[in-house]
């Protein structure tokens, strides 16, 4: 049996080893080599031919956004995961690692007790990212996985093979539905499809935007500020409480779920700790399946890269009620996992790459009914006025 070849890339020799004999107990993984610098990583990795890298992000000489840069660059398309801490400076320089062209991330442990538990957690984090990102051991060069071609965003020069597309059958549009919020739902490699996504958008949208990325907590308060910054669009990490506008960003905080909830004055955001679903705080299905109780089919639900099958449940509960749905394709997905799940279950109405999203998403939108007459939503404090072009949503 081929096995996947991994290339460890860390300053600490500690977690070099701890990285590799977390790795070491897989029968279908094997560590070629190690690197102490991103410096000596780029000249391992034309050595060694490695299926996968991991990636510390501090790191002397060249740290690791510097080697992804570099990697990129050269036209490797291999996957790359990162090595971060769990604080607000790990959070920001792991976004800017996605950012630069890193496939994924695991996060280091802390406060562990004992040897052993580290090299649990270290497993229990690594081994399904890097057996999502190469179901092939020895196509390390491909389209679609690692780092997808993203049309404009394409690392420039990029060797690139076919990959196999999975047929699928999409379901007719329902006519005349009203869209009266969007939900998102993303995982592995989702930040940088977010970023995309919503940076694609020409005008805020005339309705509320709710975002479930599997991350966590810090992560997503800074995944909230960056595409804050990036697109037209207000983005918050969600506090509890707050009342749905149109034209705003609600991103899901990490480890608590996102519901919507309807009362008398409109909808409004919920955050609850109950048990994971799919393994997963916050889920896509809580938080897709909350949002057709409180708008029944007039939702938009979008489906981007991500492992596992999250989103599946709720996105079958929105086509029963009449809501339509979209998810990227294989070609520009990281991970063909939960947009996968969805398209094959025959459950997607479009089936798109990535560049086309943005656009799809706002024609579907602005093409829909205009909502009922209602009270306009008030604009909570603190998040700045958006024009809504006179419509209004109950």
């Amino acid at each position: 049996m081929a096995r996947i070849r991994v290339l460890v890339v860390d300053d600490s020799v500690v977690v070099r080893r701890l990285v590799t004999d977390a790795l070491s107990g897989a029968p279908d993984i094997e560590v070629v080599g190690s690197a102490a610098n991103g410096r000596i990583a780029l000249t391992k990795v034309d050595q060694l031919a490695p299926d996968v890298v991991t990636m510390d992000i501090e790191m002397p000489e060249m740290d690791g956004i510097e080697a992804v840069r570099a990697l990129r660059a050269a036209g490797r398309r291999l996957p790359i995961i990162m090595f971060s801490t769990l604080t607000e400076r790990g959070a920001v320089a792991t976004l800017d690692a996605l950012g630069a062209g890193a496939s994924d991330y695991v996060t280091k442990p802390a406060n562990v007790g004992s040897v052993q538990e580290s090299l649990a957690r270290v497993a229990d984090q690594l081994l399904p990212k890097i057996r999502a990102l190469v179901p092939v051991p020895g196509l390390t060069v491909t389209q679609g996985r690692g780092r997808p071609d993203l049309g404009a965003a394409a690392t420039p020069g990029a060797r690139t093979a076919p990959v196999p597309t999975t047929p699928v059958t999409t379901r007719e549009e329902p006519a005349g539905r009203v869209v009266r919020a969007v939900v998102i739902g993303s995982s592995t490699g989702g930040p940088e499809a977010l970023s995309r996504v919503l940076t694609g958008l020409a005008a805020p949208l005339p309705v509320p935007v709710l975002v479930v990325q599997h991350m966590p907590p810090l992560f997503t308060r800074q995944l909230a500020a960056r595409l804050d910054r990036q697109g037209p669009s207000t983005v918050v990490e969600v506090v509890g409480g707050e009342e749905l506008v149109p034209g705003t960003v609600y991103v899901a905080p990490g480890d608590f779920h996102l519901e919507v909830r309807r009362s008398a004055r409109g909808a409004s955001t919920v955050l609850t700790q109950t048990p994971p679903v799919n393994f997963c705080r916050p889920s896509v299905d809580v938080m897709f399946r909350s949002a057709e109780r409180a708008f029944g089919g007039d939702l938009l639900a979008v489906v981007l890269t991500g492992m596992g099958s999250d989103g599946r449940a709720g996105c079958a509960d929105i086509v029963e009620a009449g809501g339509t749905v979209v998810v990227q394709d294989e070609a520009t997905s990281v991970v063909w996992g939960m947009p996968g799940a969805v398209a094959t279950a025959g459950l997607a109405h479009r089936v798109l790459p990535l560049d086309r999203v943005a656009a799809t998403v706002t024609d579907i939108v602005r093409a829909s009914t205009s909502p009922p007459p209602g009270m306009r939503a008030p604009v909570p404090t603190g998040v700045r006025p958006i024009s809504t072009g006179g419509s209004r949503w109950p």
